[in-house]
C-alpha cells in the first residue's frame, strides 16, 4: 500500500508475467476440453459402426453430422492455442521493450488475438479480465468490431454435407460415404486398443446412450 491507502501500481515487468502464467494455465483448459471432445467422438463412431452393420443410413448420417461439428469444435480449439502462443510470443516481446524503455507499448496484433479469445466459452471470463488489464497497462485499446465470423459461416451447409461423407467414408472403412479428395485437416480423436477392441461387440449402454443422444438431435 502506499501513501494514502492507495495501491502500488504493479512493475510492468511483474504484469507480463502474470499474464504469460494466465495464458498457460488456460491453455491447459483448452487441452482437457479437447480431450474430453475426443473421447466422445471414439463412443460415437462405435455407435456410427454399429449402426453402419445394421443398415441403418439416417443413423449413420445424424451420428456423422455430430462428428463434423465435434471435429469442428476441436479445429477451432487448436485455433485458439495457436493464439495464445501468439500473445505470449507478443509478451516476451514486450519485456524486452520494457528492458529499452522502461514501459509497455500498444499492440495491435495482441488486440486481435484477445478480441478473438474472447468468443471462445471455454476461456471467455479469463481473457475478458486479462483484456481488461491490457487496456489498464496501454498494450490494447477498446475492443475492435470483428465481422469475419459471419462470413465465415456462408457456406457452411454445403461444407458440412462434404465433411460427412468424408466421415462416414472413414469410419464405415468404405462401406457408406465418399472418398475425400484431399487429407481432411480437421484434428481427429486418437483410439487407443481399448476403443478398437470394443468396434465389433455390441452394449445395450451404449446403445440406449445412442438412442438418446439421436432423439435429442431429432428433436
Amino acid at each position: 500500500m502506499g501513501l494514502f491507502g492507495k495501491t502500488k501500481e504493479k512493475d510492468p515487468k511483474e504484469m507480463v508475467r502474470e499474464w504469460r502464467s494466465s495464458l498457460r494455465k488456460e491453455q491447459r483448459v483448452i487441452d482437457r476440453q479437447i480431450r474430453s471432445i475426443q473421447n466422445e467422438e471414439n463412443k460415437v463412431k462405435r455407435s456410427l459402426r454399429d449402426a453402419a452393420k445394421k443398415g441403418d443410413n439416417d443413423v449413420c448420417r445424424i451420428l456423422a453430422k455430430e462428428l463434423v461439428q465435434s471435429r469442428k469444435a476441436v479445429s477451432k480449439l487448436y485455433a485458439s492455442k495457436a493464439q495464445m502462443n501468439s500473445v505470449m510470443m507478443s509478451m516476451q516481446t514486450q519485456l524486452s521493450t520494457i528492458r529499452m524503455t522502461g514501459s509497455l507499448q500498444k499492440s495491435t496484433e495482441v488486440m486481435r488475438s484477445m478480441n478473438s479469445l474472447m468468443r471462445v466459452p471455454e476461456i471467455q471470463e479469463t481473457m475478458r479480465e486479462l483484456s481488461q488489464e491490457m487496456m489498464k497497462a496501454g498494450i490494447m485499446e477498446e475492443m475492435m468490431e470483428d465481422t469475419f465470423e459471419s462470413v465465415e459461416e456462408e457456406g457452411l451447409d454445403e461444407a458440412a454435407d462434404v465433411e460427412v461423407e468424408k466421415i462416414l467414408f472413414e469410419v464405415t472403412n468404405g462401406i457408406l460415404g465418399k472418398a475425400s479428395e484431399t487429407p481432411t485437416q480437421l484434428p481427429e480423436a486418437e483410439e487407443g486398443p481399448a476403443a478398437a477392441a470394443a468396434v465389433g461387440g455390441e452394449s445395450s449402454d451404449e446403445e440406449e446412450e445412442m438412442q438418446k443422444r439421436l432423439e435429442a438431435l431429432r428433436s
